[in-house]
């Protein structure tokens, strides 16, 4: 499952540096979670970091995006396999 980021987000900046993916920015007018980057942190964390950071409690598991433990880990294999291939990365 993704996560995602609720309205009773204060914009207090800190879980965007968390996110090992960089899958959290700035939206037009809270931070957002983009699920197709999103893994809960598994492959890097036990625990999401973002979750882990909020001092609103504002990142709850996105209804909309459910996916197992082995979908995200999958998630996260390609991620890390499109970061080494990105320009630049070598």
């Amino acid at each position: 499952m993704a996560l995602i980021i609720t309205d009773e987000c204060i914009n207090c900046d800190i879980c965007e540096p968390e996110c090992p993916n960089q899958a959290i920015f700035m939206g037009a007018e809270i931070y957002e979670i983009d699920p197709h980057k999103c893994t809960e942190c598994v492959g890097h964390f036990e625990e999401a970091q973002c979750v882990q950071v909020c001092p609103v409690a504002c990142i709850p598991v996105n209804p909309q995006w459910v996916e197992s433990r082995e979908t995200l880990w999958q998630k996260y294999q390609r991620l890390q396999c499109e970061a080494k291939q990105a320009p630049g990365t070598e």
